[in-house]
């Protein structure tokens, strides 16, 4: 994908003072990187509210800076967002470098239908990651990852980290034998809950009773 652009101006206006920005329709933020100075930006609301709606954490994006003739390629790193609202209130830009290799989380996107669940009555699937943590140069950084959830047919079976396919250039670093998702028997995952809310209450019953023998 093409990397989307984003047009900034240098900011002059630091501290609390960037509430009179913020008021202006204009949100502050900075640029910084591995061996360069942080630079202190601003952007328009709404040009920066379109961007965040079509990237992601992984996304290059090209930000032209008012005085550069070159525009500096970024990724979003941090969004500071008021609580009530959302709308966002600080922007941070991480520059990148073409041969430097980036960490990064990276969603996972499930998509088809398991076999198992209309073949076996009871049956649910136990989502235990969203994300895995890679590692890439920033061109071969992927949007996310997608998880093939066509392969589950049988009860038990599992989807693992290794089992999901990355492109060249991508190395996961999470333990590839971790479960992403897996097919349980809904009744069975109940009557597990329900007995170690048992065994809880027993062993809180127990406390209680040793707790009134010893006030005796």
């Amino acid at each position: 994908m093409k990397p989307l652009e984003l047009e900034v101006a240098r900011r002059q206006i630091t501290g609390k003072k960037v509430r009179s920005l913020r008021r202006q329709g204009i949100i502050p933020g900075n640029i910084y990187g591995h061996g360069i100075d942080s630079v202190p930006v601003q952007v328009d609301a709404k040009a920066l509210k379109h961007l965040l709606s079509h990237v992601g954490r992984t996304d290059l994006v090209l930000l032209k800076v008012n005085g550069s003739k070159e525009p500096v390629r970024v990724l979003v790193r941090d969004v500071q967002r008021n609580p009530i609202t959302d709308e966002p209130l600080h922007v941070d830009f991480f520059q990148v470098r073409a041969t430097d290799k980036i960490k990064a989380e990276v969603p996972l996107e499930f998509v088809g239908e398991a076999p198992v669940l209309e073949r076996v009555s009871g049956t649910t699937l136990l989502y235990l990651m969203d994300s895995l943590h890679i590692e890439a140069l920033p061109d071969h950084l992927p949007h996310s990852l997608q998880v093939d959830l066509s392969v589950l047919e049988d009860v038990e079976q599992s989807i693992h980290v290794k089992d999901i396919p990355v492109s060249q250039g991508v190395t996961v670093l999470n333990d590839p034998e971790q479960v992403v998702v897996k097919v349980a028997e809904a009744r069975k995952e109940v009557e597990e809950v329900a007995a170690a809310a048992e065994v809880a209450a027993a062993e809180e019953a127990k406390e209680g009773e040793e707790e009134a023998s010893e006030e005796d």
